[in-house]
C-alpha cells in the first residue's frame, strides 16, 4: 500500500508538473508571436515613419522610431505600439492592425485603399488621431469623432468619441448587472459589475477560484489513480 500511495503521488504530481510546463510555454511562445507580429507590421512597407508628419512629430517628444512605427521610451508600454506611419506604403488593402490596438496616432493616408472595415479598429481605446486617403470615410462614422476635417487629400479623425452615454450605462443593450465600456470607433462592451459574473453577469460573487482549482486537482488526483490501477493490472497480468 504505502508504494501504491508513492506511486499514485507521483503521477499526480508529474501531471501538475507537465501542466504548469505546458501553461509556461504557452504564455512564452504567444509573447514571441505577438513581437514577430509586431516587427511584420513596423516593416511592413520600406523606409521608416515620414519626416515631419503627425507619428513623426509626436515621436519626437514621447518615444523612438523603429521602422514605420513609434515606441514609447522608459515606460511599462515600451514594447506597445505608440504612433504607426503606413502612409505612402502602395497598400490596396489594409486587414488586420491588431497588434497597433494602444496606438493614439495612426496615419494611413497616400494609399490606394478603396475601402476600411470599422472592425479593423475595434478595440482601439486609445485612438485620438487618424489620418486616412480622402475618400476613405472615419470608423465609426462622423459621429464617432470630436472633429472631421478634409485637408488636401486626406481625411482627419480627431477626438474619439466614447461609445457609451454620459453615465456609462446602456442599459438597452448591455444586460443587467454591467456597465458599458468604450472599445474602439462606434463599439463598445458590456462588463459585469463588481461582484457580478458569468453568463450574462447573473451570477453574483467573486469568482470561485479556489473551488474551481479544487475540482480541477481532485479531476487530476482521479485520473492518475486510474492510470495507477489500470498500469498494476496489466504488470499482474504478465
Amino acid at each position: 500500500m504505502p508504494a501504491g500511495i508513492s506511486i499514485f503521488t507521483l503521477s499526480a504530481l508529474c501531471l501538475f508538473y507537465v501542466l504548469f510546463i505546458f501553461s509556461s510555454v504557452h504564455v512564452h511562445s504567444q509573447h514571441i508571436d505577438s513581437h514577430v507580429r509586431i516587427q511584420e507590421l513596423c516593416h511592413m512597407c520600406g523606409g521608416a515613419v515620414q519626416t515631419g508628419g503627425a507619428v513623426w512629430n509626436l515621436c519626437l517628444t514621447a518615444g523612438r522610431i523603429e521602422g514605420r512605427c513609434c515606441f514609447r521610451n522608459n515606460s511599462s508600454e515600451e514594447h506597445n505600439i505608440f504612433g504607426l506611419d503606413l502612409s505612402n506604403c502602395s497598400l490596396r488593402r489594409i486587414e488586420d492592425l491588431h497588434e497597433a490596438s494602444a496606438a493614439v496616432i495612426i496615419d494611413l493616408s497616400s494609399n490606394p485603399v478603396s475601402n476600411l472595415s470599422d472592425f479593423i479598429f475595434q478595440g482601439f481605446n486609445r485612438l485620438t488621431h487618424l489620418i486616412l486617403p480622402i475618400k476613405l470615410e472615419c470608423p465609426g462614422g462622423n459621429t464617432s469623432w470630436d472633429r472631421v476635417m478634409i485637408k488636401r487629400d486626406t481625411r482627419i479623425c480627431e477626438g474619439q468619441r466614447n461609445a457609451c452615454n454620459e453615465t456609462g450605462q446602456m442599459s438597452w443593450d448591455c444586460p443587467e448587472n454591467s456597465f458599458c465600456k468604450p472599445y474602439g470607433p462606434g463599439f463598445f462592451e458590456c462588463s459585469c459589475a463588481h461582484t457580478f459574473h458569468g453568463y450574462k453577469c447573473l451570477r453574483e460573487g467573486q469568482f470561485p477560484m479556489l473551488k474551481v482549482m479544487a475540482i480541477l486537482g481532485g479531476s487530476t488526483v482521479v485520473l492518475s489513480a486510474l492510470l495507477w490501477v489500470t498500469q498494476r493490472r496489466k504488470a499482474k497480468g504478465i
